[in-house]
């Protein structure tokens, strides 16, 4: 019987977090194995009067790609995403994984050499996405492989994704206006601010967010949602951190990341587990060892880490540091082909800005 939730979904989709129009030009990126959201989507869609164009993944592709394609063809962009992305009105990608490990065999040169390639077409996408000339969102369809690396059957997969959406609520729309609501009061006081220093067991950083603009999340771009975030002053960051949650790439974790922190730049990186592919990404052009994103977790119904960054970075008690490349519309400069989430454990920290107490084991006190 199919999940009445999952119609819902598509519907908050196309009207609340995309706010498709009649005549726009849509694109939905997707796998086979979420074809029941991405046809409920679809449809919405239509009825909305956009004109809608499929990309269906082929399983397995990818892995092929990066064990033998060229030189060449690594740096060759592809016509339709550039398409998209330079002329396409909105897009949403529905993840929906049949093997979350599938590229842990490839060459991680091959993935730092195809991210550098596609970084004027990253910077193309966060420039129209900041002007409101590009609509995206991202959300998850449940499948068996991402339920197992969550940890969970199925079906309580299912039940965690739907209810971190809240669809279980006849009106899902309006509590995520409540959570931009409250987001926003924490951002309306971290409003001209210059100065952040983060304390704790796993942190001792200071940065700069002076003439920054946090933004709120509130399901627009990601579903489900839950944070605040902006881009720090790019050569202010100092200090040190660590992430003990794993942190995902291409389906390839990395473990104990430790970065070291120089006016902005990471001038030492260290892994228990992956440091060649962390080193690797760092160095896959001048913008990958600076910070684009600052990001706080404000989702406390998200309670479980599941190696997803779609639900992990939203937890509330985390904080997460994104190398690589900065959105525009927080005031970010930084320019690079990776944007690489990495989530930090803050139970037993706090959060200074300009001398006041702003955050503390977890929670914002303000």
């Amino acid at each position: 019987m199919a999940d009445p939730r999952v119609n819902k979904l598509a519907q908050v989709m196309v009207h609340y977090s995309l706010e498709l129009k009649p005549k726009q030009h849509f694109a939905i990126v997707t796998t086979p194995f979420a074809n029941e959201l991405a046809l409920a989507v679809y449809t919405e869609a239509i009825k909305a009067g956009a004109n809608v164009f499929v990309m269906n993944a082929l399983p397995g592709a990818e892995e092929a790609f990066y064990k033998h394609a060229s030189g060449d063809q690594l740096d060759t962009v592809s016509p339709i995403r550039k398409l998209i992305t330079e002329t396409f009105d909105a897009r949403l990608f529905i993840d929906a994984e049949y093997n979350t490990r599938e590229l842990s065999g490839v060459d991680t040169a091959k993935v730092a050499r195809a991210r550098k390639a596609s970084a004027p077409l990253s910077k193309i996408f966060m420039e129209r996405s900041a002007s409101g000339a590009f609509r995206w969102c991202v959300t998850v369809y449940p499948t068996y492989a991402m339920a197992q690396e969550a940890d969970m059957s199925l079906s309580e997969y299912a039940e965690f994704v739907y209810g971190a959406g809240l669809l279980n609520d006849p009106d899902p729309v309006s509590l995520w206006r409540k959570e931009g609501e409250r987001q926003m009061k924490l951002i309306r006081w971290l409003d001209g601010k210059d100065k952040a220093v983060l304390k704790g067991e796993n942190v001792d950083l200071t940065m700069s967010i002076k003439g920054r603009t946090f933004k709120e999340a509130d399901g627009k771009y990601n579903f489900p949602d839950g944070e605040i975030f902006t881009g720090p002053v790019e050569d202010s960051v100092n200090g040190w951190i660590r992430f003990r949650y794993p942190a995902i790439y291409s389906g390839q974790e990395v473990t104990d990341i430790e970065l070291w922190f120089e006016n902005g730049k990471v001038v030492k990186e260290k892994a228990s587990k992956g440091q060649g592919l962390l080193t690797s990404l760092l160095n896959t052009d001048a913008g990958a060892r600076y910070l684009g994103e600052w990001g706080i977790g404000t989702n406390y119904g998200i309670q479980r880490f599941t190696k997803n960054m779609l639900f992990d970075e939203k937890m509330g008690g985390t904080i997460h540091l994104a190398v690589g490349a900065s959105y525009p519309e927080t005031g970010g400069k930084n320019e690079s082909g990776v944007h690489w989430d990495m989530l930090c454990d803050m139970a037993q920290s706090e959060i200074k800005v300009d001398g006041e107490l702003f955050y503390k084991d977890g929670k914002p006190v303000v």
